[in-house]
């Protein structure tokens, strides 16, 4: 209970903007510049955004917070979002700056593992959320959807834990002197 109180408080700092239907077209336009939706059609968009909620968050607004617990994902309409992580001596590392196009939150969405990193508005952001919740109802009341949007995450997750571990075969390499 006090998880979900948390979660809610957070949220309260982004000011809502109702269903994503009114962006539809907005989000279809940065497919291009999204590994996860890509592949997806206007239609696909239109249908899926029935789904989702649209947030703004005024710059300097935490939207996920490291350790914690997460069960939705985001996607940036408009702005930035700077990733962050805590290094071995407890101080914030910045390791990413995210444009539109991007999503984040992703893995604690599907594992419901803690957050890995907080986020937070590097500007004033437009968001589109998916939740957990409302991915499965899309798997349940569109088969098809659904299970386009599950490969698509699986692929997108697949592709970066590749690249993790080529960066950590560099640095291994790098460090016994090859």
């Amino acid at each position: 209970m006090a998880e979900a109180a948390k979660q809610n408080h957070q949220r309260a700092e982004l000011e809502s903007l109702g269903e994503a239907t009114q962006f539809a077209a907005q989000i279809h336009a940065l497919v291009t510049r999204s590994p996860l939706f890509e592949n997806f059609n206007l239609a696909e968009i239109r249908l899926m955004s029935h789904f989702m909620q649209v947030y703004r968050a005024a710059p300097g607004v935490e939207i996920i917070r490291e350790g914690e617990a997460g069960d939705f994902m985001m996607m940036i309409l408009e702005g930035s979002v700077e990733v962050f992580k805590r290094d071995r001596w407890n101080a914030q590392r910045l390791i990413a700056a995210l444009d539109p196009g991007k999503t984040v939150g992703e893995m604690s969405m599907i594992d419901g593992e803690p957050r890995f990193a907080t986020c937070v508005a590097g500007e004033r952001c437009l968001l589109a959320m998916l939740s957990r919740e409302s991915l499965a109802r899309i798997i349940l009341e569109q088969p098809v959807l659904g299970a386009k949007v599950l490969m698509e995450l699986v692929l997108m997750l697949s592709q970066r834990l590749r690249q993790t571990s080529r960066r950590l075969l560099g640095y291994m390499e790098a460090e016994s002197g090859q």
